[in-house]
């Protein structure tokens, strides 16, 4: 377990952050979809932007029914 109180993240901690594979991490940085910034060859996470970023995914996705919706096509009548 690896214990920071640093505000800036290697990739081995923000996968144990998330709760996520390392390699998930690399993947999805070099993709854009999560908030990370390239340092010469090593990757860096903001721990704010990563937390923020994932709150409001979740905040934009429901799974109703095993399937992804976003709040607003939600029909519950």
């Amino acid at each position: 377990m690896i214990h920071t109180d640093s505000d800036i993240l290697t990739v081995e901690e923000a996968a144990e952050l998330l709760k996520i594979p390392r390699s998930s991490i690399y993947k999805l940085a070099q993709e854009g979809k999560i908030p990370a910034t390239k340092i010469g060859r090593h990757w860096r996470f903001h721990r704010p932007t990563l937390l923020n970023f994932i709150a409001d995914q979740s905040a934009s996705t429901i799974i109703v029914e095993g399937k992804k919706t976003k709040p607003q096509n939600l029909d519950f009548s």
